[in-house]
C-alpha cells in the first residue's frame, strides 16, 4: 500500500470512529438540555433551528450542476424527510425524557436488524437461519438491559423504549425507501434536502403546538441545542459521508459500532449513569449480534 493510500485509509478510519462518537453525545447533550425544564418539542425545534442553515448549504452544494428535482422526487424526499429525519428525531427526543443515554444508544443500533425484516416484509427478502440468530442475540442484550432499568427507574422505562424503538423503526423505513433516490440524488444531496425538510416540521410543529413563550428558556439549553445541531448532527453527517468515500460502507459500519460504548462512557461520566456489568453485557450482546447480522448478506434468494 502506498503512502497516499495509507494516508487515505487512515483518515478514514479516523472519520469514521470521530463521526460515530460525535452522534452518540447526541443523546448525552438532549439528556442534559432536559435538566433545565425544557420540553422535546421546543428543544428538537432549538436543534433543528440551528442546524437548517448548514443542511441548506449541503443540499445546495451537493446540487451544483445537477437535474433539477421532479414532482415524484419532491415527492420522495418530503416522505422520506418526514419519517427519517422529522418523525425519528421527535419520537427519539421524546423517549429520552424515560431512560438513560446509553440504553437509548443500544435500542438504535438495531437498526440493521430492523433494515432486515422491513426487506422481508416489504419486499420478500429472505432471512437466513444465522441472520435471525443473530437478532435474538441482540434483541436480548437489549431485554437485559431493559430489565435493568425497570429496577433503577420504574415503569416509564417501557414508554420511554418504545418511543425511541419506533424513532429506530421510522429511520428504518427510510433507509429502506432511500436506495433509489440516494441513487439518483446522490447520498449528500438527498440527507441535506431530507432533513431540511425535517428541520421545517420541526419548527412549523412548535409554532402550532406551543406560545412564544415557550422560546423563553435557560441560557444553557441554547448553547446545548447549538452544540448539538453542529457537533453532533451536522459534522458527523459529513464525517462519516467522507469516511464511506475513503474505506467504503462496510467497514465505516463496523467502525461505528464504537457509538454505544461512548455513550456508555460519557453517560457515566457526565450523568451519573450506571456502569455496570449488566448494562456491559447488554452492550456486547447487542453488538455483536449486530456485527452478525452485517456480516451475513442481506438478502438471501
Amino acid at each position: 500500500m502506498s503512502e497516499a493510500a495509507k494516508s487515505k485509509f487512515t483518515s478514514g478510519l479516523l472519520l469514521a470512529a470521530a463521526g460515530s462518537i460525535a452522534f452518540s453525545g447526541k443523546a448525552i447533550i438532549v439528556k442534559l438540555a432536559y435538566r433545565h425544564g425544557v420540553d422535546a418539542i421546543t428543544l428538537v425545534m432549538f436543534r433543528m433551528l440551528f442546524a437548517v442553515p448548514f443542511f441548506i448549504a449541503m443540499a445546495w452544494w451537493a446540487g451544483r450542476g445537477k437535474e433539477p428535482l421532479t414532482r415524484s422526487d419532491w415527492l420522495g424526499v418530503l416522505g422520506l424527510g418526514f419519517s427519517g429525519y422529522y418523525l425519528s428525531s421527535f419520537l427519539d427526543f421524546l423517549g429520552l425524557q424515560y431512560i438513560s443515554a446509553s440504553f437509548e444508544r443500544l435500542i438504535l443500533y438495531l437498526n440493521p436488524t430492523l433494515v432486515l425484516v422491513l426487506g422481508w416484509v416489504l419486499y420478500k427478502r429472505k432471512i437466513s437461519y444465522r441472520q435471525g440468530v443473530a437478532m435474538a442475540v441482540s434483541y436480548s442484550g437489549v431485554l437485559l438491559v431493559f430489565g435493568h432499568e425497570v429496577s433503577l427507574v420504574g415503569e416509564h422505562v417501557a414508554l420511554g423504549a418504545a418511543l425511541v424503538f419506533s424513532s429506530a423503526i421510522t429511520y428504518a423505513i427510510y433507509l429502506s425507501y432511500s436506495g433509489q433516490m440516494v441513487q439518483r440524488l446522490g447520498s449528500l444531496r438527498l440527507a441535506g434536502l431530507a432533513t431540511t425538510v425535517a428541520c421545517v416540521l420541526c419548527i412549523v410543529q412548535f409554532a402550532i403546538l406551543k406560545p412564544a413563550a415557550a422560546l423563553d428558556v435557560a441560557p444553557e439549553v441554547i448553547w446545548l441545542s447549538m452544540l448539538n445541531a453542529t457537533a453532533c448532527t451536522v459534522l458527523p453527517v459529513l464525517m462519516v459521508m467522507m469516511a464511506i468515500e475513503r474505506i467504503g460502507p462496510g467497514l465505516t459500519s463496523q467502525i461505528g459500532m464504537i457509538g454505544p460504548m461512548s455513550t456508555l462512557t460519557m453517560g457515566a461520566l457526565l450523568l451519573n449513569e450506571p456502569f455496570n456489568a449488566w448494562t456491559l453485557m447488554g452492550t456486547a450482546l447487542v453488538l455483536g449480534g449486530v456485527f452478525w447480522v452485517t456480516q451475513t448478506p442481506k438478502v438471501v434468494e
